[in-house]
């Protein structure tokens, strides 16, 4: 295992630190209509057209519950992780079954999910290989793992420290950790792209947290659209701004 930097340890010392509820609710309000939640919830509904039954479901690092309650919407019965307790309280008052955890100790039975999410939280913790380890544990023989990290140290700005990250991936370093974890991996794919020069030069002007501030409505608009078209074109291995894995465990 390697030995983390002093970015990575100081992020990931601040990455538990608590955020408020308000915080926490104007997040929640956000990812309703921001592009980019918008399309990896997309990503997410089609994933789950793959199962011919809905069945049980972890999402770790869940924030207010917005994918857990996606997750019900689709049959499913989700459980929601998060180490914040005021995002499980969130998560709570929306309906969701949700209790605090570290997704490295996560506080769930062994063999039991037959589906795990785990969007865009590895990359703010630094043993992500136990993490990764736990949410191979979690899931039943045969069950799947639906992963979504930021990709490519080349983007890496302020706006990735604002965020509490610790790293970007490469498509090698996501498919190591999986099948370091012991599951294999059925498919790997790269989103964002044609957004990437756009978002690249932004989070390289600014410190500010522009995932989770409302962007202008044409700004926004434009860039749902340029995902709406990037569904539509050969991209998914060209250099993106996100990567998505789909793994399972061995059965």
């Amino acid at each position: 295992m390697r030995s983390a930097t002093t970015v990575e340890r100081a992020a990931a010392m601040a990455w538990p630190c608590p955020v408020d509820t308000i915080e926490l609710q104007r997040i929640s309000e956000i990812e309703s209509d921001n592009w980019w939640y918008r399309e990896r919830r997309a990503i997410v509904s089609g994933e789950l057209l793959r199962f011919s039954v809905p069945g049980t479901a972890a999402d770790i690092g869940a924030g207010a519950g917005t994918d857990a309650r996606l997750l019900a919407a689709h049959g499913w019965r989700p459980t929601a992780i998060d180490l914040n307790p005021g995002a499980v309280a969130l998560a709570r008052a929306h309906g969701v079954e949700a209790y605090e955890g570290d997704a490295r100790y996560l506080p769930l039975p062994g063999g039991a999910y037959d589906l795990v999410l785990a969007m865009d939280v590895l990359a703010h913790i630094d043993d992500h290989e136990r993490a990764a380890a736990e949410i191979a544990r979690v899931l039943r023989p045969g069950g799947t793992a639906l992963v979504c990290v930021p990709c490519d140290m080349g983007l890496w700005s302020a706006h990735d420290v604002a965020l509490g990250r610790v790293r970007r991936y490469t498509r090698d370093a996501l498919a190591e950790l999986l099948e370091g974890a012991g599951l294999l991996l059925d498919r790997l794919w790269a989103r964002g792209v044609l957004p990437r020069p756009v978002l690249r030069r932004l989070r390289h002007r600014t410190t500010r947290r522009e995932d989770l501030a409302p962007l202008p409505a044409p700004a926004n608009e434009a860039l749902r659209l340029a995902m709406a078209v990037e569904r539509r074109l050969p991209l998914r291995s060209w250099p993106g701004t996100w990567l998505f894995a789909r793994a399972r465990r061995p059965g």
